[in-house]
């Protein structure tokens, strides 16, 4: 069987995530797909957790969130690729620790920023839900991050999560989109440092020793 090649890492332009949209909504009941904007999120959970997640656990789950198994057929092939390319797109920049667009929208002017964030954040919770690794690290340094991603659910939501809930109470809601998405982004990076930390290059190995010559104007002794 030939391996498959590596993801296109280029992001996807306004058509091909027009299309992605149309494909996902185009996915037959009773599966019930993520959304493009729950997709991203999705997505970026499954990369930060602490070991790969093989691309045949997680990928049933973007075309139902139950991971029920969606028709085959070239949309489904079509789907997958664009989905692949993304997933290459961000896991490149995670592990570069560089910014990336989230792929999330402003609703309408009555609605706040969190509100145009949750679908992303309810994504990011869904790989949560299903791959526990990141979630399951003892490391303080999580507490802030997580907080800043699930500050935007509903506190029912978040069960025996005291801690969570309590950092969250001492975080203020982004005063606009702008704030939202730069919090997904820091927050998703903060996240990466934990459970996938980036590796210290080798010490530079040090030049031997030259012994020093002659002194400069005198001749070396004769050997004997």
């Amino acid at each position: 069987m030939t391996p498959r090649s590596a993801p296109e890492v280029s992001p996807l332009d306004e058509r091909e995530l027009e299309e992605l949209e149309q494909l996902l909504d185009a996915v037959p009941a009773p599966l019930e797909p993520l959304d493009v904007s729950m997709t991203d999120g999705f997505l970026v959970g499954v990369l930060l957790q602490p070991q790969p997640v093989p691309l045949t656990q997680w990928l049933r789950h973007v075309t139902d969130a139950d991971g029920r198994e969606a028709p085959a057929g070239a949309a489904l092939q079509r789907l997958h690729t664009l989905v692949l390319r993304r997933h290459a797109e961000l896991a490149q920049a995670i592990a570069q620790r560089q910014w990336f667009d989230p792929w999330v929208w402003e609703l309408d002017e009555d609605a706040s920023p969190s509100e145009a964030v949750l679908p992303w954040v309810a994504g990011f919770a869904t790989a949560m839900e299903f791959f526990p690794g990141l979630m399951r690290l003892d490391a303080p340094a999580l507490l802030e991050p997580l907080a800043q991603l699930f500050m935007h659910l509903d506190p029912e939501d978040l069960e025996d999560a005291d801690d969570l809930l309590a950092e969250i109470e001492t975080l203020e809601p982004p005063a606009d989109m702008a704030e939202a998405v730069e919090m997904l982004v820091r927050a998703s990076l903060l996240l990466a440092d934990v459970s996938r930390p980036r590796k210290a290059p080798p010490p530079a190995r040090k030049a031997p020793a030259r012994r020093p010559g002659p002194p400069q104007g005198r001749r070396p002794p004769p050997r004997r």
